[in-house]
């Protein structure tokens, strides 16, 4: 389901893939929900001792894993504004953006986040939707608990949803716009592209 730094794959690609199990579902008359998530400052927070983790997971090991380990460790950054710096600060967290290898251990780190999820799912780097058919209050609530899992499985690997970007949209002509939430309590709110795609006369 990951579209983004894989050959072959594209924004393009993730969008046509969406686009086609959207509109052959509103083709039949039914309704889509579609959540979309964004993590809060991606790169940047992804844990070194639970990356190298995943990494020997995926059967990386030996010399390759002390590599890796090596490459992040003792990194250290500063800022720099109109010629005034700050003092260095040790970098525990992080994939090295603007190298070839940061951004595939950033997709090692998340790939199992849609394991067990009932719903589609799609994912570019870091933007991940998912979305699912809408019939009533059950398969509404299927959706809900998808939309739990992806949070659970932030907060067990410190990748936290940015919930204040995180939005739904409500597709189909009937849509009931049901209510979703994230831990339990933030509500997510919804978008008004509903009105433009649910009320399109398809034949």
């Amino acid at each position: 389901m990951q579209h983004g730094f894989r050959r072959g794959n594209s924004c393009l690609s993730n969008l046509l893939v969406f686009l086609d199990k959207v509109f052959l579902s509103i083709d039949k008359g039914e309704n889509i929900d579609v959540i979309y998530l964004d993590f809060a400052k991606a790169f940047d927070k992804v844990p070194h001792r639970r990356l190298l983790a995943k990494v020997e997971g995926h059967g990386i090991q030996d010399k390759v894993l002390r590599w890796i380990s090596s490459w992040l460790s003792d990194r250290s950054q500063r800022v720099c504004i109109n010629g005034e710096q700050s003092s260095w600060r040790d970098v525990w967290s992080g994939v090295p953006q603007g190298s070839v290898l940061g951004p595939v251990l950033f997709l090692m780190y998340i790939n199992d986040i849609d394991l067990g999820i009932t719903n589609w799912i799609l994912k570019f780097a870091d933007d991940t939707k998912i979305f699912g058919k809408v019939t009533d209050q059950a398969s509404r609530d299927t959706l809900q608990e998808d939309l739990t899992k992806l949070y659970n499985w932030s907060q067990d690997w410190q990748m936290d949803f940015n919930v204040d970007k995180c939005k739904v949209m409500h597709i189909g002509r009937n849509n009931p716009e049901y209510e979703y939430s994230m831990n339990n309590s933030v509500s997510l709110t919804g978008s008004a592209a509903r009105k433009r795609l649910g009320n399109y006369d398809y034949e």
